[in-house]
This record gives C-alpha cells, structure tokens and sequence, in this order.
C-alpha cells in the first residue's frame, strides 16, 4: 500500500470493531488514546496493532478518527499539525452528527475526507460487512482500506443521517411498542427480554435476508391485507 503508516485514534464500540477486521486481514494499525495504559490493554487483543505517542500521531499518513462529534475538532486542534506534516497526511472524520465541510472550513490546509458507517457497531464487529459513505472520492488506496470492512459508496453525508435517524427512531417505536404490548398483556419480563434481545431482530434479519420461515411468512401476508384494507 502507498500508504505504510496508519494511525487509529478511538477505541470505543466503532473502533474496535474495524480494528478486529483490519487485524484479521494482517492490516498494521497504530492505536493513540491519551491514557496510555488503557491503549496497551486494548492493544493485547491485536497481532498487528502496535502503540501510537502524541507525536507519531503526526507522522502517520493516514489518521483515522473514530471519535464522538463533539471531540474531533478539539482533537485536530490540539495536535497542531505542521504545515509538513499537513501536506502528507489524510484525516479520516467517522463521526456521523460532524458534518465534514464543517472540519474543512476550520482546517483548510488539511487533507480530511469524511467516511461514514452506516449500520451498528456490533453488527459490524459480529459480521463484518458493513456499509461506508463518503461524499468525496477517496485516494485508492484509503478506498481499499475501508473495502476491507465491506462496501463504500458515494453519497453525500446527509443521505447518511437522514437514514441513520429514521431507522434508528422506526426501532425505538418497534421496541416501545412491543415492550408496550407484553406490559398489557402481563407477560413474564424474561419473555420481553428474549422477544427485544433475541427474536425481533432475529426476525427483521431474516426479512432483509428473504429467509423467513413458514410461521413468520403467514403474519407478512397478514399485515400486508391489513395494509390494502387500510387504503
């Protein structure tokens, strides 16, 4: 790769998700947080993750940012990147509610393209193959880094939010209702925990998948006669 030296900064639910897949594929990562110990501990669960300081932090061609919205500015302006340094290296801004052009307008000698995950950390973390959008067109070999971890595609950033909050909020509704519904019906709270842990996504998973069985393919047609009478 031309790229040789990539540096992580975010070990939360996002970032360790795309390390076990990076790791996986052989892909060398360095890993900065602030508490060093805590970089060291998480770095025992990867062969070929290795330690980043504050000041390799600048040397690295590649520096992804898996962090909340809220501490990505902060973070680029306290690494005072060099005019050098600026040149060289590509900052990669994961964080869904950060608009990018908004990183740009503050640091317009830097190279940042945003690259955005569509879908749940554990999802990514259990199954890989997720879903990345970026509305620039990446460098080929940053492009290939993250195809490592399923599809990028080109969208702009808003597409991502708009989908990202109106499935997220469909779920929440989906959840309240059934924990809604159980409550009425005064059923066990380990039947609720199982139908909400378990069963819904198990049975939304297989509907995206076109696997339903026989049981859960009679309630669609079900619903979908509900849904004619309606109009």
């Amino acid at each position: 790769m031309k790229y040789q030296k990539i540096g992580l900064v975010g070990i939360g639910k996002l970032g360790t998700a795309m390390l076990t897949h990076w790791d996986k594929e052989m892909i060398a990562l360095g890993v900065y947080h602030p508490v060093v110990t805590k970089a060291k501990l998480f770095l025992q669960s990867y062969q070929y993750g290795y330690l980043l300081t504050e000041d390799e932090l600048k040397q690295v061609d590649v520096l992804i940012l898996a962090l909340p919205a809220t501490e990505v500015i902060p973070f680029i302006t306290n690494l005072n990147l060099s005019t050098d340094s600026a040149e060289n290296s590509v900052i990669i801004n994961m964080a869904t509610n950060l608009p990018t052009s908004d990183i740009k307008v503050r640091f317009p000698d830097l190279q940042i393209h945003g690259v955005k995950y569509m879908g749940h950390s554990r999802d990514l973390l259990e199954h890989g193959n997720g879903l990345f959008i970026s509305e620039s067109v990446l460098p080929e070999n940053i492009g290939k880094l993250f195809e490592k971890l399923g599809v990028v595609m080109n969208d702009s950033e808003d597409c991502l939010t708009e989908v990202n909050k109106l499935a997220t909020n469909l779920a929440l509704r989906t959840a309240i209702n059934i924990e809604t519904e159980f409550s009425k019906r005064g059923l066990s709270p380990a039947y609720l925990k199982r139908a909400l842990t378990s069963l819904a996504p198990e049975v939304i998973r297989s509907y995206s998948e076109g696997s339903l069985g026989h049981f859960a393919k009679e309630i669609v047609k079900e619903i979908q006669e509900e849904n004619s009478t309606k109009k």
